[in-house]
């Protein structure tokens, strides 16, 4: 059964962003284990099937003191809007709140980019209860959340811990399914059943859909499972504002005595004032000819070696219908992450490094690029036997 989406409930989070708690994370910079295999799940099992369908079988322990909850708001009359420019002009405010900042559920099982697909296999009765719930919604969406290893913490061996990701996405429940195909216990969009076993499994399809940063307090539901308050993310609004960063009035001054200035009180500023613009000429090189690649762009000859390496017959060809064209060059973030959900897919190719959580928590455009760019050159030489990578 697919669910198709459909225009999220208004003004639902509208009290929700008149407030601000602080993030139950550290804030402190975690490095990323890049590692061409799956990364391993803390407290969770995430086994494949032959038909590259996981199973998720426990929940994150995700502990905290205070979550705001969801409130609704007052209702406004739209007829009355229209016809006064204050309300129309506070509706419109409004929307864009709305859209920015919600409360989620969240799921941490794997770290997923915009436009990717993740098939998996359920059976937890707390998870199931997660599905058919948000299937209930206008919207059926949750956050997905990855993790990340910080090296040398934790453990008497040395070899670090794992930790939940503070950046992850919002993915749509695309499609929900008895695993067996039968149609005891079937999900319609109302999250009923046909059927009360607990140890029935379910197959689910969640479609990535846009990234997300947790900016409140994540607690345990009554019903059991996680949630947070989370802050979308705009990749045009993120480089629009790294722009605007270095371009305040009286920012360029003529004198070699202001810049001087300039660079003692910031000493990256006057790099970073072009750094949209550098991420922009780099990300051309995705789909400019090469000449080393005899003419051909990185990402044609990546899909060209790809094919001979496919796991299963049209694993290419399916990706890259789910990630449709790559985007267009003066979208250097959106680039970047295309060409990560390209050569990190679902299923794993294994034919390349694992850079999706570096994408994820990297601020800046040109830094998202640089490791896009890095990744797709060395699995070109991996697969064409010129530079092994393991």
């Amino acid at each position: 059964m697919i669910l198709h989406n459909t225009s999220s409930s208004r003004w639902t989070a509208v009290l929700l962003t008149m407030a601000s708690a602080a993030v139950a994370f550290s804030p402190t910079h975690v490095s990323l284990c890049i590692t061409h295999t799956h990364q391993q799940l803390h407290r969770h099992a995430l086994r494949s099937s032959e038909s590259n369908t996981n199973e998720f079988d426990d929940f994150a322990d995700m502990r905290s003191t205070s979550f705001l909850s969801n409130e609704n708001s007052d209702s406004i009359n739209k007829a009355n809007s229209e016809d006064d420019p204050f309300l129309s002009s506070l509706r419109s405010r409004l929307d864009q709140v709305e859209q920015s900042s919600t409360a989620l559920p969240l799921m941490i099982l794997d770290t997923m980019l915009p436009r990717q697909i993740l098939h998996i296999q359920i059976q937890h009765p707390t998870l199931k209860k997660l599905m058919k719930h948000r299937v209930a919604m206008e919207t059926p969406t949750l956050g997905m959340l990855g993790i990340a290893r910080v090296p040398g913490v934790g453990g008497s061996s040395g070899g670090g811990m794992t930790i939940p990701l503070k950046t992850g996405v919002e993915v749509e429940i695309i499609q929900m399914e008895p695993a067996d195909g039968a149609p005891k216990g079937t999900v319609t969009t109302g999250g009923s059943t046909g059927g009360s076993s607990e140890e029935e499994a379910w197959n689910i399809s969640l479609r990535a859909i846009r990234r997300f940063e947790i900016d409140g307090e994540v607690a345990k539901t009554e019903e059991g499972w996680t949630e947070a308050r989370v802050q979308f993310l705009d990749s045009a609004q993120e480089e629009e504002k790294e722009v605007q960063q270095f371009s305040k009035p009286n920012s360029f001054q003529s004198s070699d005595a202001s810049i001087t200035a300039s660079s003692k009180s910031d000493p990256a500023s006057i790099g970073d004032r072009l750094s949209v613009a550098r991420a922009i000429s780099k990300s051309k090189q995705f789909t400019q000819p090469n000449m080393n690649m005899n003419g051909s762009s990185l990402v044609d000859r990546w899909i060209e070696l790809a094919r001979e390496n496919e796991r299963t017959p049209g694993q290419i060809d399916t990706l890259l219908k789910q990630l449709g064209d790559i985007p267009e060059e003066h979208e250097p973030t959106e680039r970047a992450l295309w060409i990560g959900a390209l050569i990190n897919p679902l299923p794993s190719l294994g034919q390349a490094m694992e850079i999706r959580p570096q994408l994820l928590v990297s601020k800046k455009a040109e830094e998202r690029v640089e490791v896009a760019l890095e990744a797709i050159l060395r699995s070109i030489r991996h697969m064409d036997g010129s530079a092994r990578m393991w």
